[in-house]
């Protein structure tokens, strides 16, 4: 990631870039899909269901032609909330990558589109040791991504000029965050 030589400030994606939660997410959705009579989904499609928050998680993973279930997505974000993060890893070489952002002096945080409690979840377990300079989730105080809301506010919160501030991520909705926010 050598964008990080480049700037001082950066905010991270936390699903699919900072980490593999695939198999968490996907096991969470499948168990919440089952109980109430859904067929369960692949990997390839909890992939492609991912992107724009829980809502459209749940939404997207629904058979072709059923509608939408409140049901189920309250069975979910229950079970996601209480998520152990036990099939959750970090990428190769992650660790190492984090540790010289710190040692050069990067100030760095997370916005995701990830329920906050979930978001909270995961950077206990995974970044401890790490200075984040903000952490937000999908509270319902902001749009979900690729609005730019929270990542601007994750920059005043940090005192961070948007210019000077690249928000690095793994998909389309994140680089439309980035253009929206005004950052790199």
């Amino acid at each position: 990631m050598e964008v990080s030589m480049r700037f001082r400030y950066l905010l991270f994606d936390l699903d699919g870039t900072l980490l593999n939660t695939l198999p968490d997410i996907r096991r969470h959705l499948n168990d919440a899909l089952t109980a109430h009579g859904y067929p369960a989904i692949s990997e390839e499609q909890a992939k492609r269901c991912i992107g724009d928050g829980a809502r459209k998680l749940v939404e997207r993973a629904f058979p072709a032609g059923e509608r939408f279930s409140e049901e189920v997505f309250e069975d979910f974000s229950k079970r996601y909330a209480a998520n152990d993060n036990s099939l959750t890893c970090l990428y190769g070489g992650e660790t190492a990558f984090l540790d010289r952002l710190v040692k050069r002096g990067v100030k760095f945080g997370i916005v995701t589109n990830k329920p906050q409690d979930a978001t909270l979840g995961c950077v206990e377990k995974f970044f401890k040791g790490y200075p984040l300079e903000f952490v937000g989730g999908d509270s319902g105080a902001f749009p979900c991504k690729p609005d730019p809301s929270l990542a601007l506010y994750a920059a005043l919160t940090m005192r961070v000029p948007v210019g000077e501030c690249a928000f690095v991520g793994d998909g389309e909705t994140d680089a439309l965050t980035a253009i929206n926010a005004g950052m790199f």
